[in-house]
């Protein structure tokens, strides 16, 4: 076990060193030419991209990897 001291000077002990994630650099999903969820999520996630709102953006990634796409009826 290991012992890390916080900024108010208590004394931590944890198992273990904590885990270091790779980053991940894979191409972000694109969205389906006329499908109206994939336009929706397309939006959304440059709103929260300008908003610099990196959870919202990896949620849209998320929905358009999974969601069942509608085509536009015109």
């Amino acid at each position: 076990m290991k012992t890390h001291a916080s900024a108010s000077g208590a004394r931590r002990t944890y198992p273990e060193p904590p885990i270091e994630l790779p980053l991940r650099l894979d191409k972000e999903p694109e969205p389906r030419q006329g499908c109206v969820t994939c336009a929706d999520l397309e939006m959304a996630r440059k709103l929260a991209r300008g908003r610099g709102d990196a959870s919202a953006v990896s949620d849209c990634n998320v929905r358009l990897t999974t969601h069942t796409h509608r085509e536009i009826r015109l």
